[in-house]
């Protein structure tokens, strides 16, 4: 499993680019969305980091997954036993014996990504025998911060990372500082009232990035039209924020 960064090409490692260079067979879940930039940046990085002719990829249908159910738990985990199932059948089919295969990453492997917990499911079906590295990528959490130049704690307290769906629900308790990822929803709307910053931010390393900071009160509405504009423009969006209560 290689990291490959949130979307800059240079966030790629010299550790990453290195293990993409030994890799015979990449395999490849296709969502079928509309996000062909992140398949060309995919394949810009194949092209100069892969031995030239030497390697193959593989492409398996991503199932769909129920978003409409209230047992999100067991829904996720419906979903990840399919996406199993297909990642089964290509390795077995496509990579040979002492071959290396690799899964490419968006981001970081062990930050919100289902694709570790997939390969451990298929090691415990017993039917497949492999060993696994996992090479760290750049996150847009990382990115996130440098691009706007903050740190992601304050001095001596924590800080947490959740999804829009937790966030939603409440803010966590005794947090100040709160990374948010896989919002579909703007739950940052829901959380006006409080005294804090906002640090917004969508494709980021990307050369459509976007970027919008300041109090959480004021900037709520304007990050919510620029994310629905560009959702609109682009077909998809990838975005991720930093909520900052202010500390009396």
């Amino acid at each position: 499993m290689i990291g490959i960064g949130a979307g800059d090409p240079d966030h790629l490692t010299l550790q990453a680019a290195k293990a993409i260079a030994r890799t015979d067979v990449f395999f490849v879940l296709d969502k079928g969305e509309v996000k062909q930039e992140l398949v060309d940046l995919r394949e810009q990085i194949l092209r100069g980091h892969a031995t030239d002719g030497q390697y193959k990829v593989v492409v398996g249908r991503d199932p769909e997954r129920d978003r409409t159910s209230d047992a999100y738990v067991e829904s996720v985990d419906d979903w990840r036993r399919r996406r199993a199932d297909v990642c089964a059948e290509m390795i077995a089919a496509e990579l040979g014996e002492g071959q290396v295969g690799a899964f490419l990453v968006w981001g970081d492997p062990s930050l919100y990504d289902s694709t570790l917990a997939i390969l451990d499911d298929l090691l415990d079906r017993g039917e497949l025998s492999f060993g696994i590295e996992v090479i760290p990528g750049i996150s847009s959490v990382s990115s996130l911060a440098a691009r706007h130049r903050v740190g992601l704690n304050q001095v001596g307290r924590p800080i947490q990372i959740t999804t829009g769906r937790r966030l939603a629900q409440n803010w966590p308790e005794d947090v100040d500082d709160v990374v948010v990822m896989l919002d579909a929803q703007t739950a940052f709307t829901a959380h006006t009232d409080q005294d804090a910053d906002i640090y917004w931010g969508a494709y980021l390393g990307t050369p459509d990035e976007l970027l919008i900071a300041g109090p959480l009160a004021q900037v709520a509405g304007e990050i919510t039209e620029a994310r629905a504009a560009a959702r609109e423009r682009k077909g998809w969006i990838m975005d991720t924020y930093l909520l900052r209560r202010r500390r009396s």
